[in-house]
């Protein structure tokens, strides 16, 4: 069994509200349809990208309110991005959208080889001046690990203020293999599963998420 290296496991934010284990494990079984598994991967979202923004900066604002003038306080969600890796990602894209529905949309467009279990990409669209924007990374699972390095390794190339990762599940094997490529990049998550299995699932897991989300086989 593969163990987490401590220094990955620090970079590693659990998101255990019990909202978002009650959700995840509906999520986990088998006979759960797909349109339950998309509506509750939504409501998911949702509630993991609050902690995913908790430090994001905030900026004064004027305001009147019916009674009078105040400054609020304000983030510019028009400085976010959040990158979806195709095609499972979108599954969180509407979740995320619903709570900041300023940010910019991003796609990077991955499979992994089923012999190597390596990424390769075929697509890749980003706002521009990526330079003044903080990145999040969604995928529903950090499996190997080796789509997720590959997708900040392109990001990076756009020169981000910040990438964070925000994903459903994951596993020792990928949170190493993510930190040992980019230790700078924090990930967000409700579960640290057991490990993978020989075809690189993540067990116990809840199978293949790109195919719960679109009913696909």
């Amino acid at each position: 069994m593969v163990t987490i290296d401590p220094a990955a496991r620090a970079n590693v934010t659990l998101i255990d509200h019990p909202l978002v284990q009650h959700k995840l494990t509906l999520m986990r079984k088998k006979e759960a349809s797909t349109s339950s598994f998309r509506r509750l991967l939504n409501e998911l979202a949702g509630l993991m990208i609050y902690e995913v923004c908790r430090d994001m900066p905030l900026q004064d604002l004027e305001i009147e309110t019916p009674l009078e003038k105040t400054t609020g306080k304000v983030i510019d969600g028009k400085k976010l991005v959040f990158a979806s890796v195709l095609r499972a990602g979108n599954g969180i894209l509407d979740g995320v959208l619903g709570v900041v529905p300023g940010a910019r949309v991003g796609h990077v467009g991955l499979y992994r080889d089923p012999k190597t279990l390596q990424a390769v990409e075929y697509y890749f669209k980003m706002p521009s001046n990526m330079e003044e924007r903080d990145v999040v990374v969604v995928d529903p699972m950090l499996a190997t690990g080796n789509s997720a390095a590959a997708a900040v390794t392109r990001l990076k190339a756009c020169n981000p203020k910040s990438i964070k990762f925000l994903c459903l599940l994951t596993c020792p094997e990928g949170i190493n293999t993510l930190y040992r490529e980019h230790p700078d990049v924090r990930v967000f998550t409700a579960a640290i599963d057991r490990g993978l299995n020989d075809h690189g699932y993540i067990m116990p897991g809840l199978g293949d998420a790109g195919d719960r989300i679109f009913g696909t086989q």
